[in-house]
C-alpha cells in the first residue's frame, strides 16, 4: 500500500535538503502530535548523513507510541527537469502498532519547482506491507496529511543565509 505527497513548498531546493537531514527539523514535522527521541544515551547528530542508522522512540503526547529503527541513503535522479535528490528511510518499526508492517519504505524527494527555482516540488512516497497495513494505512494517510500541512507551514523557516567568510 502507498501513501503519496507532492506539492510546491516556499524554499528553494537546497534549504529543503538541508531539512530533510536535520533531525530537529524532520521532528518539527510531526510536532506537537509525535515526538522522537534517540534510543541511544547520545543525542541525535544535528546532520543524517548518508548511511545513518539510528533508533528511535515514538512518543504520543508524552505516551511510548513505539520504537523505529532508521536507515537513510541518499541518491540523485535525473529526470526532464533537472536533477532530483532523494532521502529513503529503509528502516522498519521495532515496537508498538506500526511493528506489525513487515514493509517500510519512506522516499522523500526534492527538486527545484518547475518555473520557480526558488521553490521546491516536493515528492513523498511511503509504501507499507503486511498483513496490518489495511488496517494501519488509514491512521498513517492522516498523518501524512498533517506533515504535508507542516512542511508547507515551516518550509519558509528552512531557507537561511550561510554566513559569509570573513573577508579580514
Amino acid at each position: 500500500m502507498r501513501i503519496l505527497l507532492k506539492h510546491v513548498i516556499d524554499c528553494d531546493a537546497d534549504a529543503a535538503w538541508r531539512a530533510l537531514h536535520s533531525p530537529a527539523a524532520v521532528a518539527e514535522l510531526y510536532g506537537p502530535l509525535l515526538t522522537m527521541r534517540p534510543l541511544a544515551p547520545t543525542p541525535l547528530p544535528t546532520r543524517w548523513e548518508p548511511g545513518t542508522d539510528a533508533a528511535v522512540q515514538l512518543e504520543v503526547a508524552g505516551l511510548p507510541a513505539g520504537r523505529q529503527f532508521l536507515h537513510l541513503s541518499d541518491r540523485t535522479a535525473t529526470e526532464r527537469d533537472g536533477r532530483v535528490r532523494i532521502l529513503r528511510d529503509s528502516g522498519i518499526p521495532l515496537t508498538g502498532p506500526l511493528a506489525a508492517l513487515d514493509v517500510w519504505d519512506h522516499q522523500m524527494a526534492v527538486s527545484p519547482a518547475p518555473g520557480d527555482p526558488a521553490r521546491t516540488l516536493w515528492r513523498e512516497r511511503l509504501v507499507i506491507g503486511g498483513a496490518a497495513a489495511p488496517v494501519l494505512w488509514p491512521g498513517l494517510w492522516a498523518l501524512w496529511q498533517w506533515r504535508a500541512a507542516r512542511i508547507r507551514g515551516l518550509a519558509p523557516s528552512w531557507a537561511y543565509d550561510p554566513p559569509e567568510p570573513d573577508a579580514g
